[in-house]
């Protein structure tokens, strides 16, 4: 299959070492089937930091090869409330150390609003079945998370 990565830098390698903390799935490299959430993702970086350039990634990942390595796979086609409390663990998880030893993550993409939602949902404000309804993405899109060096050795840049 094609997984795309959206960014605005340049790079030749996949360094696990740029990933940032509070991630869906936590740190690592995020890449996912549609190019243009992968083109939209790379926009949004070039608005937010005003550098680079809008950079589409495109990367072959055998299925096949997932028995190999340890992955999550969340359902794909409906959001649901162990997805949800995933996403908070790990958006919530404010360290470098990752909240799990999965090698790929695969599931939903959250909406750009759950930070907001989290801080609400621990105030009391809403409730988890509130919190779940409010961080859907307005369409089901999936992303890949390859959280392990290992798991990078399975994904060939194109």
């Amino acid at each position: 299959m094609i997984l795309y990565h959206g960014t605005n830098e340049s790079f030749t390698a996949v360094d696990l070492k740029k990933s940032r903390i509070g991630k869906d799935f936590g740190m690592g490299f995020y890449l996912t089937p549609s190019f243009e959430i992968a083109k939209r993702q790379a926009q949004r970086k070039f608005v937010q930091y005003g550098t680079g350039g809008v950079q589409v990634y495109s990367f072959s990942f055998d299925d096949s090869d997932a028995d190999k390595l340890k992955v999550l796979r969340f359902d794909c086609h409906e959001y649901t409330m162990k997805w949800a409390d995933f996403i908070m663990l790990n958006r919530s998880n404010k360290s470098s150390v990752q909240t799990h030893d999965y090698d790929v993550v695969i599931g939903p993409i959250a909406d750009d609003t759950v930070g907001y939602q989290i801080r609400r949902l621990e105030d009391g404000i809403i409730t988890k079945g509130q919190f779940l309804e409010m961080i859907k993405f307005n369409f089901i899109t999936v992303q890949y998370l390859f959280a392990t060096e290992k798991s990078l050795t399975f994904l060939k840049r194109l």
